[in-house]
């Protein structure tokens, strides 16, 4: 089914020379990443440096996005953030601008217990019509949301699909097992893609696609039409990127690795700092390597 596509990319935010959120160079991005396969983005999630976005500049982007790219793509908006209140409320706000969908993060730093994440995410979905993306992302969230959590939440009308990106396919396969029809997971690490739609996942929500958006569609692709010889040496072969692009703090090495392939997406906002010579070096190896076995 993968109702916001197979490939979704979880979207930079291009900045100018200034830092300030760059319209243009957004637009720019966007082409690349549809003539690369996407099939949805999502827009200013922690990817695109969500934390040190001002809620108007979350605001105007989405409106540009939805004016660029509507019925292009599956645009999703990310609403979350550990303030459940603040969310409730910029979710509201995001109901009317066209967004296809919004992903709600796990409330990061605050720890809180399962009540806790089901009554966050409750409040926040019940407050909209949109579809809602679930993201569970323990590495950074410093909470894991339990298969039973989530399955609870589930149960929800426009609850409809999750980014899981805990790294633990045993939880992943009870929440695939267990969810009601029609909600969908999607693999939250790209190095996890192939074995997360091996046990059923639907698609991923991806970094690496910003770089290697054509070689993941054809592997997701190989794998849906049962060519699985083909999906798997694609995804070991697009390993050293999945990784690579984690190897310093993101996004600083996928916008390193844009802006060397003449798609410019600018620098980080503090408390991220642009990769010093050596982390750039090793960026572009990694575009080296995928050369060798474009």
């Amino acid at each position: 089914m993968a109702r916001f596509g197979r490939l979704v990319t979880a979207m930079v935010t291009p900045f100018n020379d200034q830092n300030q959120v760059d319209y243009e160079k957004t637009e720019r991005l966007i082409d690349h990443l549809l003539e690369t396969g996407s099939e949805g983005i999502v827009v200013s999630g922690t990817t695109g440096e969500s934390p040190t976005l001002s809620q108007k500049e979350k605001l105007d982007l989405f409106q540009h996005v939805v004016s660029y790219a509507k019925g292009k793509c599956h645009i999703i908006a990310g609403t979350g953030s550990n303030n459940t209140q603040a969310s409730v409320e910029f979710t509201q706000e995001v109901q009317s601008l066209g967004v296809d969908g919004i992903m709600l993060v796990a409330p990061y730093y605050s720890r809180p217990s399962q009540e806790g994440l089901y009554a966050h995410f409750h409040a926040i979905a019940s407050v909209t019509d949109l579809p809602v993306m679930l993201y569970n992302v323990p590495g950074r969230s410093a909470v894991n949301m339990t298969a039973e959590t989530t399955l609870r939440l589930a149960q929800l009308p426009n609850v409809v699909c999750m980014k899981e990106a805990s790294g633990n396919l045993s939880q992943i396969a009870a929440i695939i097992e267990h969810a009601p029809e029609g909600f969908e997971v999607y693999s939250g690490d790209d190095s996890l893609t192939l074995p997360v739609l091996s046990i059923g996942g639907v698609g991923i929500v991806s970094v690496a696609s910003h770089i290697v958006g054509r070689q993941m569609k054809e592997m997701v692709n190989a794998f849906f039409d049962g060519n699985l010889n083909e999906a798997s040496s694609l995804h070991r072969k697009l390993m050293p990127i999945f990784e690579g692009l984690f190897a310093y703090p993101s996004p600083g090495p996928t916008k390193e690795a844009l802006n060397k392939l003449g798609i410019h997406v600018g620098g980080v906002r503090l408390p991220l700092v642009e990769l010093n010579e050596e982390e750039k070096a090793f960026v572009h190896s990694l575009l080296g390597h995928l050369t060798q076995h474009a």
